[in-house]
């Protein structure tokens, strides 16, 4: 129902004093690039340790599938700092996240409820066909039982055995119009809990159009525009800044990303792909257009 969002990937290579800063004057993929935690905002619930976690898991993607040791994390050596810095880009992902908890929360109280309705609407359905059918045999047995009373009031009136069996008649047709009064009533009281279930299902049902609405007003204020992660290259040297993530997958396959392009990799045009420019796939593997990448730069085979 909700529009899938998307984390941009950005790679930025400044020109300056005429010519462009490169990322390092050695052979790709020869030796490790040495990297460490820079700047940590905690404003991200989100523990160095974890953090760590995913970079492990991020350098394990490229690792994995050159067979070299491409990254290794030196707190006190290190060159490429990666930095979590906590701004607009993460608040407004995190609104997103919170509405559309609320919208899936929502949804999955207007399905339990609509199951009830139709429950409740089947049960009505039964028991009033079951209603009609004791009506219509009701009014059969009464205009039977009126046929022998007249019967009755126009003979003899002599017959005690007759008498009786009128009586008896008299006393079960009671009997069944007040089973038919109780089911009537429970009929009636089933009416107003549906009535009332509806009300519930149109109630939250204009909720769930506000929250997404809201939902769509943030994302367009949002776009698709907001850069995950930025490998930057330039006069200060170099440096990964991740801005932005949604959950911890997220965040492994856009540091994944921006260490392909520490490496010295470019955007590639496989949307499922880890150097696809938006961080769509929910996979951290690489794609062939990785792979074929990776073995371009690095001559891996």
């Amino acid at each position: 129902m909700l529009k899938a969002l998307s984390l941009l990937f950005l790679s930025i290579a400044l020109v300056v004093g005429g010519r462009e800063w490169l990322q390092r004057e050695a052979v790709p993929c020869e030796k490790p690039i040495l990297y460490f935690v820079g700047s940590f905002d905690r404003r991200f619930d989100l523990s160095q340790a974890a953090f760590l976690s995913a970079l492990t898991k991020a350098e394990g993607v490229w690792e994995s599938a050159s067979g070299r040791d491409l990254f290794v994390y030196s707190a006190e050596n290190g060159e490429l700092p990666i930095n979590l810095i906590y701004d607009y880009r993460q608040e407004v992902t995190e609104e997103l996240s919170q509405i559309e908890t609320v919208v899936k929360t929502g949804e999955s109280s207007y399905d339990a409820l609509e199951s009830e309705y139709r429950t409740l609407k089947a049960q009505y359905s039964e028991r009033k066909r079951s209603y009609d059918a004791a009506v219509s045999a009701f009014n059969q047995e009464s205009a039977a039982y009126e046929e022998s009373v007249e019967r009755w009031n126009s003979g003899k009136r002599s017959s005690k055995s007759e008498f009786e069996a009128l009586e008896a008649g008299r006393l079960a047709l009671e009997a069944e119009l007040s089973q038919l009064k109780s089911q009537e009533a429970a009929l009636n009281t089933l009416v107003k809990e549906i009535n009332q279930t509806v009300g519930e299902l149109n109630t939250l049902a204009k909720k769930l159009n506000l929250n997404v609405e809201a939902y769509n007003t943030v994302g367009a204020s949002r776009g698709d525009t907001f850069a995950g992660g930025i490998y930057t290259a330039d006069a200060k040297g170099e440096r990964i800044d991740i801005f932005e993530f949604e959950n911890q997958d997220k965040l492994v396959r856009v540091l994944a990303h921006e260490l392909g392009h520490a490496l010295g990799l470019e955007h590639v045009d496989d949307p499922k792909a880890i150097m696809y420019y938006l961080n769509e796939s929910e996979a951290g593997k690489l794609t062939e257009a990785d792979l074929n990448a990776l073995t371009a730069l690095c001559g891996v085979q």
